[in-house]
């Protein structure tokens, strides 16, 4: 895929054989952590959510992001090494902690284009819908009763006005918030409203 400052990306990928990656507290932590060090660095983190069979992530590009990085007789991007080195250094630290073997993950992380960053404002937009359906993906899936619940992902980087029963990954800040409230127009105050609507299986599936 060709990567151009102001794109807008969704990168998802899931459990080899849709096997779980996360296993507990800790592994999601880990890995949040490596995702501060590698993707916030070469990209702007507009959401994310880690499920425990896989994970989402909305990206926008920069020019670090397309930075040309040459892997044997491939050459990739800076943004792409830096996911393919997530994960396999989140793999071998999961095999060696659990004493298993193999692959945890697909072996091709999928990327779909949702803008071509030819315009300020992407509200009403795919990549606007991607937004929501990220952080509405755990209570869709029956994990939570409120998308606010849910620990591992960006909707409580946004929304600020929750009451927890855990310490949410704040602290790590790794969404440009800013970014995100410019790119889809969204205002603090409707914020939660808007984040619980319906979205239409037929923009979900534009999506992927």
């Amino acid at each position: 895929m060709k990567l151009t400052p102001g794109d807008i990306v969704h990168v998802y990928n899931r459990g080899n054989n849709r096997q779980q990656i996360f296993f507990n507290r800790d592994n999601y932590y880990f890995f949040m952590e490596k995702v501060d060090k590698k993707i916030a660095n070469v990209s702007n983190i507009l959401a994310y959510c880690l499920m425990p069979n896989h994970f989402h992530f909305l990206l926008h590009i920069t020019e670090a992001s397309c930075r040309p990085k040459k892997i044997g007789s491939l050459t990739s991007t800076e943004l792409q090494n830096e996911l393919r080195l997530l994960q396999s250094s989140y793999a071998n630290a999961i095999n060696k902690k659990f004493q298993r073997v193999g692959s945890i993950f697909q072996q091709n992380t999928k990327y779909k284009m949702l803008s071509d960053g030819n315009t300020q404002s992407h509200e009403g937009t795919y990549a606007e819908v991607c937004f929501h359906y990220i952080h509405q993906n755990p209570l869709k899936a029956g994990l939570v009763n409120k998308i606010e619940d849910w620990e591992f992902s960006s909707f409580n980087e946004y929304y600020d006005q929750g009451s927890y029963s855990f310490t949410p990954l704040k602290s790590y800040a790794i969404c440009n918030k800013e970014l995100g409230y410019h790119l889809f127009r969204l205002k603090s105050e409707e914020f939660y409203k808007i984040s619980e609507q319906a979205i239409k299986p037929e923009l979900r599936d534009k999506i992927f």
